[in-house]
C-alpha cells in the first residue's frame, strides 16, 4: 500500500437483513484515504455514508454484515477482526468519530470531566489526577472557558455547540490516527455549525489527524474538504480534488447536488431540487442507479452500470456521458461559471468563510 494511504477500502459490499428481505447498503466501494487530508464524503440521507464508515470501526448494528471486502489500515485487513476486544484496540483508539447529536454520544448522569478523564485512563493507562489535567487541557483547547471549574459539571448544563466540543474533547483523548465526523453540526445553528468546522479545521493541523468529513451540505464541504467522494444508493459516483468536484463536476447526480445548493438560488426563482426519490437497495439494480432521475440518460444507462471513468490523475467520474461515444452535453445553467460564484459567496461568508 502507498505510503501516503492511511486506510484502504477494496470492494466493500454491506448486507442487512431486515425481516426476511435483504438490503445492500454498500454495492462494491473502493477507495483509499490519503494520511492527513480531508475527505468529504457527500450524498443524500439514505446512500450509504455512515453506514460506510461504520465499517471502519466494526460499528454495523447487528442485522448488519460485510459480505465482500476488505479494509485495509496500518498493513491489516480489519475485517479480519471477530470479536468486540478486537476492534477495541480500533474503535476510538485509532479511529474515533464525533456523531451529530452529542446528547446520544454523553451520559446524561455522569460529569463532562468525568467522562473524558474515563477515555483518558483507559487508553491511555494515565492515573486519575494526569487524566483529569489531560481533561481540563483539552476541554480547554476545545474552546470551554473556565474548564476547571466546569469539569464537575453535567451535560445538560452545556449549551448543544458546547456538548458537541466535549464530543469532540474525547474522540481527540485517545489521539487518534483518523477522526470521523458524521454530521457534526446538523443539529446546530449557523453560527455555531461555522465555529465547530473552524475548531475541527484548526485542530486536525495541531494533532496531525485525517479527517472523515460526512455530510449532505455542499456549503460544509466547499471550506473543509481536500477531496469529495460523492455518493449514491450505496456506491461512491464521484471522486476527486474538491476544485474538481465544484467547478468540473462530470456525474448528473453532482450536477444536481451542486445546483441544489441554495446560496446559488436567484432572487425570484424557484431553488433547484432532484426529482424523483433514490432506488429501492431492497431490489437488483440495473445499469445506472441514478438515470430514472436524470435528465442525461441514454438507453445504456437503463442497461448496463458504468464504469468509473478517470477524468484526471485524481478525478474519476461513474457515468456513461464520459464514454468517448457519448453525445457532448451541457452542465446546468446553475452550475455554470461555478467558481466566480462560489468565490463571490466566500468573500461575504457565505459558505462558511474563507477555506
Amino acid at each position: 500500500m502507498d505510503k501516503n494511504i492511511i486506510l484502504s477500502v477494496k470492494n466493500l459490499e454491506v448486507k442487512f437483513k431486515v425481516r426476511d428481505r435483504v438490503l445492500t447498503a454498500i454495492r462494491n466501494i473502493s477507495l483509499d484515504f490519503e494520511d492527513h487530508k480531508v475527505v468529504a464524503i457527500v450524498g443524500e440521507s439514505g446512500s450509504g455514508k455512515s453506514v460506510f464508515t461504520k465499517t471502519f470501526t466494526g460499528m454495523l448494528e447487528i442485522n448488519g454484515e460485510v459480505t465482500n471486502g476488505e479494509i485495509w489500515f496500518e498493513g491489516k485487513n480489519l475485517l479480519e477482526n471477530k470479536k468486540d476486544e478486537d476492534w477495541l484496540k480500533i474503535r476510538g483508539k485509532k479511529i474515533a468519530t464525533v456523531f451529530q447529536d452529542p446528547m446520544t454520544s454523553l451520559n446524561p448522569v455522569r460529569t463532562i470531566g468525568y467522562q473524558i478523564s474515563e477515555v483518558i485512563m483507559k487508553h491511555q493507562g494515565k492515573s486519575k489526577e494526569e487524566a483529569k489535567k489531560e481533561a481540563i487541557e483539552l476541554m480547554t483547547r476545545v474552546g470551554i472557558y473556565n474548564a476547571e471549574q466546569r469539569y464537575d459539571e453535567y451535560p445538560f448544563m452545556y449549551s448543544g455547540g458546547m456538548r458537541q466540543r466535549i464530543v469532540i474533547a474525547i474522540a481527540l483523548a485517545c489521539h487518534p490516527k483518523i477522526l470521523i465526523c458524521d454530521e457534526p453540526t446538523t443539529a446546530l445553528d449557523v453560527t455555531i455549525q461555522a465555529q465547530i468546522i473552524h475548531l475541527i479545521k484548526d485542530l486536525a493541523k495541531e494533532y496531525n489527524f485525517t479527517t472523515i468529513y460526512i455530510t449532505h451540505d455542499l456549503g460544509v464541504v466547499a471550506n473543509v474538504a481536500d477531496k469529495v467522494a460523492v455518493m449514491y444508493a450505496g456506491q461512491i459516483i464521484e471522486y476527486g480534488d474538491v476544485e474538481e468536484i465544484f467547478y468540473d463536476p462530470r456525474h448528473p447526480y453532482t450536477w444536481g447536488l451542486l445546483s441544489s445548493l441554495p446560496q446559488l438560488g436567484e432572487k425570484g426563482s424557484e431553488l433547484f431540487a432532484i426529482r424523483g426519490t433514490p432506488p429501492s437497495l431492497f431490489e437488483e439494480i440495473k445499469g445506472d442507479a441514478f438515470a430514472p432521475r436524470s435528465d442525461y440518460s441514454m438507453e445504456i444507462d437503463f442497461i448496463e452500470e458504468p464504469p468509473m471513468f478517470k477524468v484526471t490523475d485524481t478525478h474519476y467520474a461513474k457515468t456513461w456521458l464520459l464514454d468517448p461515444r457519448a453525445p457532448k452535453v451541457e452542465k446546468p445553467k446553475a452550475i455554470q461559471n461555478l467558481h466566480e460564484k462560489i468565490l463571490a459567496l466566500t468573500a461575504k461568508g457565505g459558505i462558511y468563510g474563507e477555506r
